[in-house]
């Protein structure tokens, strides 16, 4: 009887204080602070403050704090000479109060493109002014004219962005249009014959360089290599999912896999433009690479600078290039000059390369000593310290799956066609690849013939076919051999640390296997497409017959009933 039933139910235009998404975690950026030092009734709910988004800022000081300097650089302000001007910027970011970085974690990342603006960046410009309070346009402006309108864009500003996933191996060599960018503040733009290269430090005889005296092949012979290129956040959208971390949003961008990409790149090596300086003295050991870039960091502002250990200028590992796949070096990836650190960390080959010191340690310039550090699964919020963290430098051996994609609805034959990238730093490569259908139970190696060929600092794409009889969810998962025979931790969480770089665990991609060898699929997704209905979303119920009722009945008859009596 359902006499009772009320003939209108309650409507909520939403869930009841939200609580329910609040209670699983599809909203965790609400949850109160849980204290468990205190006793019972003694613990307010205080909610998670809500900081309002403040209106653009202006600069409280003359136009005169950052302006172009030299003829030809535009968008170029420099910092690292100037304490005094530092100072002074620091204490206009300290007289205004910023908004915090937008919740991409623990709330559903935005649907858009771009995923995130940089507020807070935008508005860092603004309020030192001159110069600066354009080059977050001028910028985007670079971006839509240098990079393929395919592009998923990360970060407005500073530009952040990455090709999808059909198109990161498509090709061995990534396209100049496509190559991931990861920019740390706004794009400079340079005259090629006013820029100049200043080398100084703990060097014999500093010198001041043009792009003609580089190019001058009597002093500095070319080199010309293929190298990848891989941000340390690639795949860090997998370390999201699973647990929460620091989250700055230029810092930390929710990269997925195409924070990867290779290019033939022309040059010279940084060990000749040392020893035309006559070596290092006085025990120096590390050279800081300075770009062009303005860089912030908690209220101070410098240019973007990193250091490299003379060990590896040393082997020829360290690249001053101006050509890119055969054309000229696009303005958005350092031009005219950038340097490529083979095998390293993307962060240390400095696009808009105007200065190298030389010095007896690392830089204590904050993207080298507080940033790109991999932390213990025990440090974080409460308890880091920068000592805690290893600075990243070479990068680890990593691998991931392009195709299929993750909850994608795969029709098969009993073979799976999987395709994607592997790659080791420090001078190492991808020796072998293996590909598992069962979650990574069973192991089947990519056939070398499948593999793009090997080359010291560049990665390999590869693709294969995966036998698989199984139907239903399934897990693919992709790991990798480097010559050294290391290989990948088997899960997201071996590989989890707070700033949530290197994700270099073996890629799981979860999808729905429908095996048309089987002739029971093969017949219902004939019925599919007879009826002209489609198959997915896999979730969605079907709304016709399963069986007749004779095939029922004659399936219990043959079968005997569903209960028996004894």
């Amino acid at each position: 009887m359902q006499g009772d039933i009320p003939l209108r139910e309650p409507v909520h235009s939403i869930q009841p204080e939200d609580e329910w998404r609040v209670e699983q975690g599809i909203a965790g950026a609400e949850f109160y602070l849980l204290d468990q030092t205190k006793g019972p009734g003694e613990q307010p709910r205080i909610p998670v403050s809500k900081h309002p988004i403040t209106p653009p800022v202006e600069a409280k000081f003359d136009d005169e704090l950052a302006k172009d300097e030299i003829p030809g650089w535009s968008g170029y302000v420099e910092w690292e000479d100037y304490p005094g001007k530092k100072k002074t910027a620091h204490d206009i970011l300290m007289s205004h109060e910023f908004p915090p970085p937008p919740e991409f974690q623990l709330e559903p990342i935005p649907g858009t493109n771009p995923v995130l603006e940089g507020i807070r960046w935008k508005q860092w410009h603004r309020a030192i002014g001159g110069r600066l309070k354009d080059v977050p346009e001028e910028s985007w402006k670079i971006v839509l004219e240098e990079k393929d309108p395919n592009m998923l864009h990360l970060l407005q500003f500073p530009y952040n962005g990455e090709p999808p996933k059909r198109l990161v191996t498509a090709q061995a060599i990534t396209p100049n249009p496509l190559h991931f960018i990861r920019n740390h503040g706004g794009i400079p733009v340079i005259d090629p014959d006013s820029w100049f290269l200043r080398l100084e430090g703990l060097v014999r005889e500093p010198k001041k360089l043009t792009l003609a005296d580089l190019q001058d092949e009597t002093r500095f012979p070319r080199m010309e290599r293929l190298v990848t290129i891989q941000c340390s956040g690639t795949r860090r959208i997998e370390q999201i999912s699973l647990y929460a971390g620091e989250g700055d949003e230029m810092i930390n961008a929710p990269w997925a896999e195409g924070a990867i990409g290779t290019a033939r790149y022309v040059g010279i090596s940084l060990k000749k433009v040392i020893k035309y300086c006559g070596g290092l003295i006085d025990g120096a050991k590390h050279l800081e690479l300075v770009g062009a870039d303005t860089y912030f960091k908690m209220n101070e502002v410098m240019n973007y600078a990193v250091s490299v250990p003379y060990s590896k200028v040393r082997a020829n590992e360290v690249m001053l290039v101006w050509e890119m796949n055969g054309q000229k070096l696009p303005k958005i990836h350092g031009a005219p000059i950038r340097a490529v650190v083979m095998g390293y960390i993307g962060a240390r080959s400095v696009k808009w390369l105007y200065r190298i010191t030389a010095m007896k340690e690392p830089t204590r310039a904050p993207v080298q000593s507080r940033e790109y550090l991999y932390f213990n699964q025990q440090v974080g919020k409460h308890n880091q310290r920068w000592t805690d963290g290893i600075q990243i430098q070479e990068m680890p051996v990593s691998s991931a799956i392009m195709s299929p994609w993750n909850k994608q609805v795969v029709i098969h034959e009993g073979k799976i066609s999987v395709k994607g990238w592997a790659y080791s730093g420090g001078g190492r490569w991808p020796e072998r690849v293996e590909v598992s259908a069962d979650g990574g139970f069973s192991w089947y190696m990519v056939p070398v013939e499948n593999l793009s060929p090997k080359h010291k600092f560049a990665w390999r794409t590869w693709t294969m076919e995966v036998p698989c009889d199984v139907e239903g969810w399934i897990e693919l998962v992709v790991r990798c051999w480097d010559n050294s025979l290391n290989t990948q931790p088997t899960e997201v969480r071996n590989a989890w640390n707070w700033g949530l770089h290197v994700t270099s665990s073996a890629h799981r991609v979860r999808i729905y296997s429908v095996n048309k060898s089987k002739e029971v699929t093969k017949a219902r997704l004939e019925e599919f497409e007879r009826r002209q209905v489609s198959f997915v979303p896999i979730t969605r119920p079907t709304e016709f017959p399963y069986m007749t009722w004779k095939e029922y009945d004659d399936f219990f008859a043959k079968a005997g009933p569903r209960d028996i009596e004894v």
